[in-house]
């Protein structure tokens, strides 16, 4: 049984290496278009979307290279209590970074976004803007940020989340998922124009922080509900709030920079309070070492994977 135990552990290993050597290798080819196009001016348009589909793609060919299916992967809804915390809890923080902010002076009611949508809809009363504007984004902006979160998570929370958890403790699983996951956003950091108003070392410590803390809430989650579209939806909310609804209603003065944006201390500080508030929680997770020799590989039951 010994024996057993050693051998599902190195291939447990093995796999989680294969799959961040196949995530480098295909990202690194978007990554070499992307920085090009953003050196030249230009925008990267659908290279996103398609560096974005890296991480999920070496998912479910590492999976399929190891298992021959993809049982374990998440793919069962589990309970839709989950599934509605993931689609609101971004929505919570990111509110309570901005908003402060917004109430001191900072909303920008002349915003590009606005202006676009009084354009269209040149009879809707001004005061009905910003709730119009919500509400689209909340419902079909959601759909289209899903697709691209869609791709990430069949990789971050399919595969590498669930992988190290048979092989190491909760807060382990978070700080490697959230480092590695930090990690493969550097090249875009410091090569492309994906950074925040202050310095350069300042927009990675920010970002980094925030990253590894709300690591711990997808990991906790993905654990949790046996799901890989907590990860989907928490990903597309966060996308979605921060950058199409807050940011793009806030003033772009210096100093609410170095607060908001994904590299602002605002949420990396609220990132900070979800990784207490989730390691705290670590208890109610179910046990996840189970031997792949076993006829199920994951100890999600089947029907919620």
């Amino acid at each position: 049984m010994t024996d057993l135990i050693v051998a599902d552990t190195r291939r447990t290993k093995n796999s989680i290496i294969l799959y961040l050597l196949l995530t480098a290798a295909l990202s690194s080819i978007f990554y070499m278009q992307v920085v090009h196009r953003s050196s030249a001016g230009r925008s990267p348009g659908l290279l996103i979307l398609g560096l974005m589909w890296c991480p999920g793609v070496s998912g479910l060919l590492t999976r399929l290279a190891f298992q021959g299916n993809l049982r374990g992967h998440g793919f069962g809804w589990g309970q839709t209590k989950y599934q509605f915390a993931s689609y609101g809890i971004p929505l919570v923080y990111s509110s309570v970074v901005y908003v402060p902010f917004w109430l001191a002076g900072y909303f920008d009611p002349g915003n590009r976004s606005l202006a676009a949508l009084m354009h269209r809809f040149p009879q809707l009363p001004h005061a009905a803007a910003l709730p119009v504007l919500f509400l689209f984004l909340a419902t079909v902006g959601m759909l289209t940020s899903c697709l691209s979160a869609l791709g990430e998570e069949l990789g971050w929370r399919g595969f590498l989340v669930p992988q190290l958890a048979k092989v190491t403790s909760f807060p382990r699983v978070a700080l490697i998922s959230g480092g590695i996951w930090a990690l493969w956003h550097y090249p875009l950091i410091l090569f492309a124009d994906y950074h925040g108003a202050g310095p350069l070392w300042y927009s990675i410590a920010c970002f980094t922080v925030l990253v590894l803390g709300i690591s711990f809430l997808f990991a906790w989650l993905r654990l949790k509900s046996g799901s890989v579209w907590t990860g989907m939806l928490l990903h597309a909310s966060h996308n979605l709030f921060v950058q199409a609804f807050f940011d793009a209603q806030t003033r772009g003065a210096r100093v609410i920079g170095l607060w908001t944006s994904e590299f602002g201390a605002g949420l990396a500080l609220a990132a900070l309070v979800l990784a207490i508030l989730f390691y705290a929680r670590r208890g109610g997770l179910p046990a996840q070492r189970q031997s792949e020799s076993a006829p199920q590989t994951s100890s999600i039951p089947l029907a919620a994977a």
